[in-house]
């Protein structure tokens, strides 16, 4: 399942910072997470952030690891940051997800941009 949103006018670390926090929350341990911030061209004092967060668990039926939740976070405090989450559902059941989306939309569902 593919989940994509946009807000405005958002910390994107802070967003970095909840998904960790709510899939962790929800039984998932990070395996890798990333954070990166970069000035905008010739804008110094403006900063762009990128940030993944990758979790993988065994997978059952062939018991080797698998990763079943992908997050990628792009973005600019004073503008649009995107956020694009991959999760295999069948590692990552229903009831997680939707927990997991109703916690994110619960936090920054007034920052979301419409369409």
């Amino acid at each position: 399942m593919q989940v994509r949103k946009t807000y405005q006018e958002i910390n994107p670390e802070l967003l970095y910072a909840e998904i960790r926090d709510f899939i962790l929350k929800q039984g998932g341990g990070t395996s890798e997470a990333k954070l990166e911030t970069y000035t905008m061209p010739d804008e110094s004092a403006t900063f762009i952030s990128r940030s993944t967060i990758i979790l993988r668990a065994n997978d059952p039926a062939d018991k080797t690891e698998k990763e079943f939740f992908r997050a990628h976070i792009v973005g600019s405090m004073r503008g649009e940051t995107k956020l694009m989450l991959d999760i295999d559902e069948k590692l990552f059941p229903q009831e997680k997800t939707a927990a997991f989306q109703e916690d994110l939309d619960f936090i920054f569902s007034s920052y979301e941009s419409e369409g």
